[in-house]
């Protein structure tokens, strides 16, 4: 990058008047670095996308883009959900920065691997991904299930970046390539890989959360990781598909078996046997039918083509002059 380089950093926020002004202190300092190095313009800013807080987020957003004008700041309609926000901001701020890096509030991801990054388009990069090279400061429940999951994904066809979440840096060119992804069900960590272009990974170690509480629980993990799999893939119908073909399989050898047992007169009257074959073929049914309805579920609301989000209010110096 150079000084004529407008860089924004996106940032969404969701309940975080915790951790925002210290976190909004020390993105200040990073850009302003940033600037007095001449590897970005002055132009460059800080955006907060308050995805319908409720608490005083979006109160402390405008207090920062008051004082100073490096930050700037979108106010969503309405709570949208983290990838929503995500996409908000990267769209509403395309129009004004050669380069965005979203990256989120409680500053987990290490701010200063924003210069790797920066480094890493400077070589001819269209997408940085920032990636951990490590899971120490994770509970080893946390740390087994979210290798799991990335391995899953893989498994399930998915092309997705290992330990990478949504800290990357994208340029203009791999921005108007993502807004031709018009997907309803929004899945970035598994999206942003299918524009292709030159990419690279920056590695960091994660922090611990400045203040306040994850926004991600176990049981929004567990549904985030389902989203991402039915959103990208179609593996888990295949597999249904396969499973019926192995249920049917055995079952031609245990009719095969019965008859042998009917004509040698070994039968006999088994309840316990039955029973279990009724619950787990009812089981079997039952999921079969949840998984198809999931990803029917999905082509109804691609289908209806609702808006994604919808910005309320938009607080940005470097509008006036657009």
């Amino acid at each position: 990058m150079s000084a004529e380089t407008v860089l924004y950093m996106v940032i969404p926020c969701y309940n975080e008047q915790e951790v925002l002004p210290d976190s909004a202190e020390k993105i200040k300092n990073k850009i302003t670095q940033l600037m007095q190095q001449k590897k970005i313009s002055r132009k460059s800013k800080i955006c907060f996308i308050n995805d319908g807080s409720r608490d005083r987020t979006w109160e402390i957003i405008q207090n920062l883009c008051g004082s100073d004008p490096v930050y700037s700041g979108i106010c969503l309609a309405h709570n949208e959900g983290h990838q929503n926000a995500v996409l908000a901001g990267l769209m509403t701020v395309k129009p004004y920065c050669d380069a965005a890096i979203s990256m989120d509030a409680d500053l987990q991801d290490d701010i200063n691997a924003v210069d790797a990054m920066i480094d890493k388009y400077d070589e001819g990069c269209n997408i940085v991904y920032g990636v951990r090279d490590n899971r120490e400061s994770d509970t080893f429940f946390k740390r087994f299930t979210a290798e799991g999951f990335y391995r899953f994904m893989k498994m399930m066809g998915a092309e997705v970046i290992f330990n990478h979440a949504d800290f990357r840096l994208m340029d203009k060119r791999a921005l108007d390539a993502f807004e031709d992804y018009q997907e309803v069900n929004l899945f970035l960590r598994g999206i942003i890989p299918m524009i292709g272009l030159r990419h690279d990974c920056v590695y960091y170690k994660r922090k611990e959360r400045l203040a306040g509480e994850s926004k991600y629980p176990l049981k929004k993990m567990f549904s985030f990781a389902w989203q991402g799999i039915t959103s990208l893939s179609s593996e888990p119908i295949k597999w249904i598909v396969k499973l019926g073909m192995t249920i049917s399989a055995v079952s031609l050898l245990v009719l095969a078996w019965s008859l042998y047992r009917h004509f040698t007169g070994q039968t006999i009257a088994g309840w316990t046997s039955m029973i279990i074959s009724l619950w787990l073929l009812g089981g079997l049914v039952l999921m079969a039918i949840g998984i198809i309805g999931e990803y029917v579920g999905k082509i109804y609301l691609e289908v209806k083509r609702r808006p994604r989000y919808l910005v309320q209010e938009f607080i940005d110096e470097n509008q006036k002059g657009k």
